[in-house]
């Protein structure tokens, strides 16, 4: 593809197959195959980073626990949870490591449980704690554990303190460890960090080798608080993980899968609970910012904030896997980051609901595999996207038909909607996929605004509510007619992307979606052979648009995007193209890592995930994918029986 490469010359950045996703509803760890935790933001998903060697190198920020010449022979969550298991060999012995976040704990803590399982082996740990986005180096000084007659270690920069318990780790030999003015006992910090000596410094790095032998077992605790209080009391590690296991799995057991991809469905459907804080129902759209679309190239964003979209995406899946009461969850947040003036909606919230979300560039990291600049915040949040009003009134909808009932509040914020798909009728916007252009009529947010007044209608006439539904009719009935007039180009037999011009966009494949045409239309089978046609890469799968147009704004290229391919798939299934939804669902499933997560794009030629990690439009897709298979399966495997002939 134009202005990319498959990957760096000097690729260092570890693959984000090689990363485990930990989750305790509030943040989200990765941590690679290898052992090192490599991005974590404390307290929240979108809090500044304590480890970021994700977005440059170990140099800024990680905690690595590994086996001493050792290597990972095996790791898997443990069933229906995110405890992480990692198993080592070593030419004397085996260990696993047990990596989680203790789950409904009101602290924020990081378990790493280590235990000898044949032989004996020793834990080596790297720790390098760097807080604000790699951007403060903090003070490190023993301290007593509150509850016990342990020692930890406290790391405090500015409002950032993180409290390690567990066997004491050390200055690293090899560094400068510098005391701070004024510090009693200035002596005891020795410049090569003596176990028996340091008592406090600034501390670049922490290190320890810990010898166990078959059947022994140590923990530690990494937790955070502001530094203004007393350090927390740490957490019992088995206890911990005993109540994680069991939250968990006592969750997912609410959700229904049914199909032959049930362990990704249900790791798919866990994933989006992953990405949901707990006390705000906002889902964060993925728990990193800055991984590129394109190795090397700008198009690097933050993705940790909670985007209408995907809350409304969320909404439905979980209802057609017969989670209602997660589902309300989801709506709750909804309704709260929407309320008030409708003409102030945004197209996404921090996850509880913060309407600032500022864009700046951290020059000072590296990037993901050189990808520069990296980003926080984001500021396509003051865009104007059509489409977002009608996937909020799709959701609602979709909670009515299944026996939700509206209160005063819900409907009355759905009318408000209403209102302002009217108020913003002739004003043109960005897309679903943000561009940094000039705004335009996107066919897929005009079909969207569609949806939203068809919702309104269906609302009064289904289930009885109060509204203009005469007025909601008109202007149903004339953006109608403008779409057909302005958005689909008969001589190509095709939609469009934009109004009045004959370029094509996947998001086109969701106007089923919409209601405004069936999957078996002629117009829009003819837009699906021409998205084949012009979108589909050498590799078989979808970009979202040809980047070359120039539409977007922005340089370079970038990697299909996975979801785009899974609206394929379902497109395929709904309209009689079977097979090849098989096929190309197949393929698309041994895109997820071994532990069933996908990213937000794929990079056919080095056979790479790219893109921000994990992803949950892209996990949304999936889900979707294999219904849409399913049920179309099921619907040939009746047919098949109608067909046979009677013995009667």
């Amino acid at each position: 593809m134009k202005g990319m490469t498959d990957q760096p010359a000097d690729s260092t950045s570890t693959p984000l197959e090689d990363y485990a996703l930990l989750s305790d509803l509030h943040t989200g760890p990765l941590v690679s195959r290898d052992g090192s935790i490599d991005w974590l933001c404390f307290p929240r998903f979108d809090s500044p980073s304590v480890f970021a060697a994700l977005l440059g190198g170990p140099e800024d920020g990680r905690w690595k626990v590994s086996a001493v010449d050792g290597e990972v022979v095996a790791r898997r969550y443990l069933p229906r949870t995110f405890v992480l298991e990692t198993v080592w060999r070593t030419p004397t012995g085996t260990m696993v490591v047990t990596d989680f976040l203790p789950s409904s704990d009101r602290q924020a803590d990081v378990v790493r449980r280590v235990t000898c399982t044949k032989g004996h082996v020793e834990v080596e740990h790297d720790l390098r704690i760097r807080f604000d986005y790699a951007r403060s180096m903090p003070w490190t000084r023993r301290v007593d554990l509150r509850g016990t007659a342990k020692e930890g270690l406290l790391s405090v920069a500015g409002p950032n303190a993180l409290l390690l318990a567990g066997p004491l780790l050390h200055p690293h030999a090899d560094q400068q460890v510098e005391p701070q003015e004024g510090m009693e006992d200035r002596h005891d910090a020795s410049p090569k960090g003596h176990p028996d000596d340091y008592q406090g410094a600034v501390s670049d790095r922490l290190t320890g080798i810990f010898p166990l032998a078959e059947g022994e077992t140590l923990d530690w605790v990494l937790t955070w608080h502001p530094s203004h209080r007393y350090p927390p009391v740490p957490v019992e590690h088995a206890h911990a993980l005993e109540k994680t296991i069991a939250w968990w799995r006592e969750w997912s057991a609410e959700v229904e899968v049914h199909s032959r991809h049930d362990d990704l469905v249900l790791r798919s459907l866990m994933v989006l609970r992953a990405l949901t804080h707990e006390a705000t129902g906002g889902i964060v759209a993925a728990a990193t910012t800055s991984l590129p679309e394109d190795f090397g190239g700008v198009r690097n964003w933050d993705y940790r904030f909670t985007w209408l979209r995907d809350a409304a995406l969320t909404i439905e899946t979980l209802i057609r896997h017969d989670f209602t009461e997660g589902a309300l969850h989801w709506r709750d947040w909804l309704l709260r980051a929407v309320a008030g003036d409708p003409d102030d909606l945004q197209i996404m919230y921090g996850v509880a609901g913060e309407r600032e979300l500022p864009e700046f560039e951290l020059p000072h990291l590296s990037g993901y595999e050189g990808s520069r600049p990296v980003r926080t915040g984001n500021g396509a949040a003051k865009q104007y996207q059509a489409d977002v009003v009608g996937e909020v009134m799709l959701a609602l909808a979709a909670l009515r038909d299944a026996g939700i009932d509206e209160d005063e509040y819900s409907w009355g914020l759905q009318k408000n909607l209403l209102r302002f798909v009217e108020r913003n009728w002739d004003r043109k916007d960005h897309g679903i996929w943000e561009m940094r252009g000039e705004p335009a009529f996107f066919v897929h947010g005009r079909a969207m605004m569609w949806a939203a007044l068809n919702e309104g209608i269906r609302a009064v006439e289904e289930h009885g509510l109060d509204g203009r539904v005469d007025r909601w009719r008109d202007l149903r009935e004339r953006l109608g007619e403008e779409i057909l007039q302005h958005g689909y180009n008969e001589e190509l037999g095709s939609f469009t992307q934009t109004y009045g011009t004959t370029e094509v966009d996947a998001s086109l494949l969701q106007l089923t979606h919409t209601g405004f045409v069936t999957y078996d239309d002629p117009r829009m089978l003819g837009t699906v052979a021409r998205i084949e046609q012009d979108l589909m890469d050498d590799s078989g799968l979808l970009r979202r648009y040809r980047t070359e147009s120039g539409l977007d704004g922005l340089p370079g290229g970038e990697y299909p995007f996975l979801i785009c391919s899974f609206w394929l798939v379902e497109q395929y299934a709904r309209s009689g193209r079977l097979e090849e939804a098989r096929t190309l669902l197949d393929r698309l499933t041994g895109f997820a890592t071994d532990l069933g997560l996908y990213s937000e794009e794929y990079n056919a030629g080095a056979g790479r995930l790219a893109g921000n990690f994990p992803q949950a439009f892209s996990h949304l897709g999936f889900i979707h994918a294999v219904d849409a298979v399913e049920e179309a399966s099921g619907k040939q495997r009746l047919s098949e029986r109608d067909r046979r002939p009677s013995h009667g």
